[in-house]
């Protein structure tokens, strides 16, 4: 499930990351979210959690960059979809795995 692979690779692409991915997972599931962010969002939690990636997950450092620019790039086109409620509900899950 979603939350299973998130929770596992918080511990290896660092929690800060995986913390803004739990934000967007909220921000999709938000009813005043419009279509097309949520369709975007769904799309980058998509390629996070696929195996298959531009770059491996595995190569140290930057194996997580693509992941990085992926979320960065989400982020932006979000960024008037994300409410406070969406970041506090991040910081809960995070504390509770990391």
């Amino acid at each position: 499930s979603f939350w299973n692979i998130i929770k596992n690779f918080a511990k290896k692409a660092g929690c800060e990351l995986i913390e803004k991915f739990v934000m967007l997972y909220y921000v999709a599931n938000d009813k005043d979210t419009p279509a097309s962010v949520k369709g975007l969002i769904f799309g980058a939690l998509g390629y996070f959690i696929s195996p298959i990636d531009a770059i491996p997950d595995i190569t140290p450092v930057v194996g997580f960059s693509d992941d990085l620019a992926v979320l960065s790039a989400t982020i932006l086109a979000a960024i008037h979809s994300i409410k406070e409620e969406h970041k506090q509900k991040a910081k809960e899950i995070i504390k509770k795995w990391c």
